[in-house]
């Protein structure tokens, strides 16, 4: 059986939070602008990122960094339960810098861990915050960023001509945010950044993990989030976010999210 609860946690500066049971629920590819911070509980969940799959048990822990790219999908028949929450990169600098970790935006030096001590307290913030904000769960949840910041936080350094190529990704990115619900073409985009359009293919899934096309779907999808948040009608949000309807944003959102646009309102208001 398969269910997912999403929901929006107020104190602690503010962060989403997700209890799922997944049997056949794949998730596409996809990033966050959040960090996210799991735990399974039962069976096992196989990740895919760029460079590597990971394969992730009960009692393992997973640290996502912002903008990593990366799937997500049952490795057996059986699915996998856990527990996730997705903190922003400012509250997470604001512990790091506490610490005394490095960084604009502190980075881990693993992805997943065969934690026990850190997946019970990502399993203990989790419920402190599941009744609403409260002194015992902003403690929990500052306790737990900390443990991991601690434990695997640290800064990895980039190379200049990775820097260089980054940058002028980076000016085509921001022309498909800027043009989201209508963003201009393959050859449009290579011209901007002065490549051919294969290399900008090439550059542009090598700095952030996916396609352009796909990585408007991911910003359209971001997009209707924000306003389903706002009570603005799925319907609506649709078509505001660059979708055909809402049916076909319906079939993205549970892709990228793992709850349906109306199950995702309700839970953030």
């Amino acid at each position: 059986m398969e269910f997912a609860r999403y929901w929006h946690y107020d104190g602690f500066g503010g962060l989403d939070l997700m209890r799922a049971q997944f049997v056949r629920h794949r998730f596409a590819r996809h990033s966050h602008e959040t960090y996210a911070i799991g735990t399974v509980e039962a069976g096992q969940e196989e990740i895919k990122f760029a460079d590597g799959v990971h394969r992730v048990g009960a009692g393992e822990v997973v640290m996502i960094e912002p903008g990593v790219v990366h799937t997500g999908e049952p490795h057996t028949a059986d699915g996998w339960a856990y527990r996730v929450l997705y903190p922003g990169v400012e509250l997470v600098r604001e512990v790091a810098d506490e610490l005394g970790v490095p960084g604009e935006t502190p980075s881990f030096e693993r992805r997943v861990v065969a934690d026990a001590r850190l997946s019970r307290r990502v399993v203990a913030a989790h419920r402190a915050a599941e009744p609403g904000a409260s002194l015992a769960a902003d403690t929990e949840l500052h306790a737990l960023l900390a443990c991991i910041l601690a434990a695997y936080g640290t800064r990895r350094p980039q190379h200049r001509a990775e820097t260089i190529g980054r940058r002028r990704m980076a000016r085509v990115r921001e022309v498909l945010h800027a043009r989201m619900p209508d963003p201009p073409g393959l050859a449009e985009l290579a011209a901007m950044a002065e490549v051919t359009p294969y290399a900008l293919l090439r550059s542009f899934r090598r700095a952030y993990g996916m396609p352009p096309h796909a990585y408007v779907t991911q910003l359209r999808v971001a997009r209707a989030r924000e306003l389903l948040r706002r009570g603005v009608p799925p319907a609506e949000a649709a078509l505001a976010a660059g979708f055909c309807d809402q049916s076909h944003l319906s079939r993205h959102f549970r892709r990228f999210v793992g709850v349906p646009p109306r199950a995702y309102q309700r839970a953030v208001q």
